[in-house]
């Protein structure tokens, strides 16, 4: 391993022939073509949420460093970053016009810039470890790699240390913005695919959580299509029942309801419609588990959370508990009357008293006016589930 500190290179030399191609999972280049900012084994552009990407800019103009800059030496003349690429691409992506920085209260372009704010950014040098290390080398530097600002997640490392055609052409698929098939994950999955969200779910449900070897062993294949089938096969099959995209769907254990119900056919326009009612419906308090609640044929209620009585459901058992218990001259709390004997007639306010399930919730039972009854509230934190 050696390794070799330069001092002479520039952000201006960076940014020769400088290209960024919009979709993520191509490489960018860089110094006349001799870089490869985005070799196999390194992660996405992540910084292009604006503020990274700024920050950059403006630690650059205020003088501030950049930190080290690892760049790894291919052969004669051509090298590729190891580490630093976001740092790079940031200052690549604003001096050939991607993005705008607010100077002097104001949206600036690099173009828009004065020319003596120019040149602070482009004969800005760069501190650059350049080393001439082996491919072993570099996937354990990646391992214990922490990027100033954004630490690589584990998928970024697993891509580092299995970077190979699997790799790449898992990265074309599931990490790249601009893949049709991303906005109708995103319907149902809420992740980051630029921070290879969508890929590690993948490759964690088509290995069963054995995403390392899975990776190991499919290293050096030129096809995806296990994972890829997998994947959308899930998809499509949430999609083909549920018409109505609702967003308490982004938070399903999808693969876990996949295993358990793909084998049962559903008509989607009852389907819909059981949706809808039960989206209607003031006492389901938990809508993320409609869904498997209608894919068990809408047996198992306590998913639906249906556990707190309603105001009106309180007041209409109150006052009949109320109007019996002084027909009977005993307590209003059922068992107070039976058990209580310095409160066996007395009659509570509803103020007293709390709502609760005749019938255990717990065990199955439903949250509706049949099933509910007033009591005061030490009987009610007394009483077990029965």
């Amino acid at each position: 391993m050696k390794t070799t500190l330069r001092t002479d290179i520039t952000v201006k030399d960076i940014c020769e022939w400088f290209v960024y191609n919009e979709l993520e999972w191509k490489w960018l280049f860089g110094l006349a073509w001799k870089l490869t900012i985005q070799p196999e084994y390194q992660r996405n552009y992540i910084y292009a949420d604006w503020k990274k990407d700024v920050a950059v800019i403006e630690s650059i103009l205020k003088g501030y460093p950049l930190w080290l800059i690892y760049f790894n030496k291919v052969w004669d003349d051509k090298f590729e970053v190891l580490d630093g690429q976001q740092r790079i691409t940031s200052f690549g992506r604003y001096v050939t016009g991607k993005f705008a920085v607010k100077i002097d209260w104001m949206e600036q372009y690099f173009s828009w810039l004065a020319e003596d704010l120019q040149d602070k950014i482009l004969k800005t040098p760069l501190l650059i470890y350049e080393c001439e290390w082996e491919e072993s080398e570099i996937k354990e530097r990646f391992k214990t790699i922490n990027i100033a600002w954004v630490p690589l997640n584990e998928q970024e490392l697993l891509n580092a240390v299995y970077s190979w055609p699997f790799v790449t052409k898992a990265k074309e698929e599931f990490s790249n913005s601009q893949n049709a098939n991303v906005m109708k994950w995103w319907a149902y999955i809420s992740w980051v695919v630029n921070r290879q969200d969508f890929l590690h779910t993948a490759l964690d449900r088509v290995s069963k959580g054995e995403i390392w070897n899975y990776m190991s062993k499919h290293r050096y294949d030129d096809n995806i299509t296990e994972l890829k089938t997998y994947f959308t096969t899930v998809i499509d099959r949430i999609s083909g029942v549920f018409s109505d995209v609702e967003s308490e769907m982004k938070w399903l254990e999808r693969w876990r309801l996949y295993e358990t119900y793909h084998k049962k056919s559903y008509d989607p326009k009852k389907v819909s419609e059981k949706v809808h009612e039960l989206y209607a419906d003031p006492y389901v308090k938990s809508r993320k588990w409609v869904f498997e609640y209608i894919l068990g044929d809408c047996v198992d209620s306590k998913l639906l959370d249906v556990r707190v009585f309603d105001d009106a459901t309180k007041k209409s058992v109150y006052a009949q508990q109320t109007k019996e218990a002084n027909e009977k001259w005993v307590s209003n709390c059922p068992l107070c009357a039976i058990w209580h004997e310095s409160n066996n007639k007395k009659i509570w306010s509803i103020w007293e008293m709390d709502a609760d399930h005749v019938s255990a919730w717990s065990k199955g039972w439903a949250t509706d006016i049949k099933n509910c009854q007033m009591l005061c509230k030490s009987h009610n934190r007394a009483k077990w589930n029965r």
